[in-house]
C-alpha cells in the first residue's frame, strides 16, 4: 500500500507507482470529479492542484507525487458550502455541458491563489483548458467576480 495526501486526507492506495494520478484519484479513491479528456495534458480536464499549483493529473505518474498536497475539486467545498471560486462559476452560468469545468475550476483556484486580482491577461495565460461549449467569456467573468468576492 502506498499513501497519497488528496483534500487533506492520507489516502492508500495499490496501484503500480507508474500509474497516472488521475486514475489513482477516479478508479483507486473514487474521486470522480477530475475528468478524464484527452490524456496528453492538452485539454485540462484533468486539472487538479498539487501544492497548490494547477497540475494536468493525467500525466503524472503517482510515485511522483510523493508527500505532496493534492486538491482535487471534491477539497474545495467547506461543509457543503460552495468556495467563491464555484459560487462564482455558478452566478456567472459558466457551465453547459459541464465536462471541463472541475478542471477550469482547479486552475482559476490556483490563479487567484497566486494572483488574487487577475488581469484579463494573467487569466488568458493561466486558463489554458479548453471547453468545447465556448464559455471562456463566461468564465473570465466568474475569475473576475470570485476575485472581488
Amino acid at each position: 500500500m502506498a499513501v497519497i495526501n488528496v483534500n487533506g486526507k492520507a489516502l492508500n492506495h495499490n496501484a503500480d507507482p507508474r500509474t497516472p494520478l488521475l486514475w489513482v484519484l477516479r478508479e483507486q479513491l473514487g474521486l470522480t470529479g477530475t475528468k478524464y479528456g484527452c490524456g496528453i495534458a492538452q485539454c485540462g480536464a484533468c486539472t487538479v492542484m498539487i501544492d497548490g499549483v494547477a497540475t494536468r493529473s493525467c500525466q503524472v505518474p503517482v510515485n511522483s507525487v510523493g508527500a505532496k498536497k493534492v486538491t482535487t475539486i471534491e477539497g474545495l467545498a467547506a461543509n457543503g458550502t460552495l468556495n467563491k471560486i464555484q459560487a462564482a462559476w455558478v452566478a456567472a452560468d459558466v457551465p453547459q455541458c459541464g465536462y471541463c469545468q472541475s478542471g477550469m475550476v482547479m486552475a482559476a483556484t490556483a490563479l487567484l491563489a497566486a494572483k488574487p486580482n487577475p488581469t484579463d491577461a494573467d487569466i488568458d495565460a493561466a486558463m489554458t483548458n479548453i471547453c468545447r461549449c465556448g464559455t471562456y467569456v463566461q468564465v473570465r467573468e466568474a475569475i473576475h467576480a470570485a476575485s472581488k468576492a
